[in-house]
């Protein structure tokens, strides 16, 4: 996905650009004096003073990403927000130099732009996908043959054992920067009617299918309903208890429960399968299509 911006943005990119590689660099003690001032004392002119002098460094981390296809001065706008960040979370008295605290900042937050904008499918949902992401293409034209552009199954390995990712996630992420964004209503090709969203399955059940679930299981509850009918009424909480519930019962829980033993309930529950596939198969004309098992 490019982008491309008009003259005047780019006449009002270039003026920023100029402008913030003009602002004078700043000494230790004078960006841990700022600090301190906007820390301590909420003093917006200093700092006004700390963000300008660092423009510049936005401008050079945002040139280091202008191969995305993304304008320039959105990532430069990004930047400035990651900038601001690390200026309210600065703190002095840590002895950091505010250039390197921010640089983390600055570079965090235009990745994360253009991850949400480089394509209109997400990508670096991840840890591993992110890193990928931003350093494939520099490993891959190190590594790939210069004949097709192209990694083998080695040169992946060798990018997942250096990044520390697993091997299908290099074949995946290459794959995705390999493909374009293409619309579902877009046509296969020139000559046919067809669009590629014509050949996406629906994979749910057919309005058929549902029916027929449907009066399956409502036949099958009058079934079960019968057979429990017959049964006592200890035999019936044993049977919901232990074969009716995705969490069953166990033996000892219910035997604590009736007063009996783990055996003397596992005898009833036996008992009480026996009778319901006998009531079943007396009043069934496929017994076989409930499936129970004593």
């Amino acid at each position: 996905m490019a982008y491309i911006d008009d003259p005047h943005t780019q006449k009002a990119n270039l003026r920023y650009i100029r402008a913030s590689m003009r602002e004078p660099m700043l000494e230790r003690d004078d960006e841990f004096e700022l600090a301190r001032r906007w820390r301590g004392d909420e003093d917006e002119a200093a700092l006004h003073k700390l963000v300008r002098s660092y423009t510049r460094l936005v401008v050079s981390t945002a040139a280091r990403f202008r191969n995305y296809g993304l304008p320039m001065g959105d990532l430069v706008q990004e930047g400035n927000v990651g900038l601001l960040q690390a200026a309210a979370k600065f703190d002095p008295d840590r002895e950091v130099r505010f250039s390197t605290y921010a640089t983390w900042w600055i570079r965090s937050a235009i990745q994360d732009y253009i991850l949400r904008n480089w394509s209109i499918v997400r990508t670096g949902t991840t840890a591993a996908q992110k890193t990928l992401f931003f350093n494939l293409r520099r490993l891959r034209a190190r590594i790939a043959d210069t004949s097709t552009g192209r990694l083998n199954d080695e040169g992946r390995g060798k990018i997942a054992k250096e990044l520390r990712v697993k091997f299908h996630e290099v074949e995946s992420m290459e794959n995705r920067l390999n493909a374009n964004d293409q619309s579902l209503n877009a046509m296969i090709a020139d000559s046919s009617d067809d669009s590629w969203q014509d050949f996406l399955a629906d994979t749910r059940p057919t309005p058929e299918s549902v029916v027929r679930t449907r009066c399956d299981t409502e036949i099958r509850s009058r079934w079960l309903d019968m057979a429990l009918s017959e049964l006592s009424p200890r035999e019936q909480i044993i049977i919901k208890r232990r074969r009716l519930r995705e969490d069953g019962a166990t033996l000892e829980e219910l035997g604590r429960e009736l007063g009996v033993s783990k055996e003397r309930v596992r005898q009833l529950e036996h008992r009480a399968m026996t009778k319901m596939r006998d009531v079943i198969s007396e009043n069934v004309e496929a017994p076989a299509d409930l499936l129970i098992e004593a």
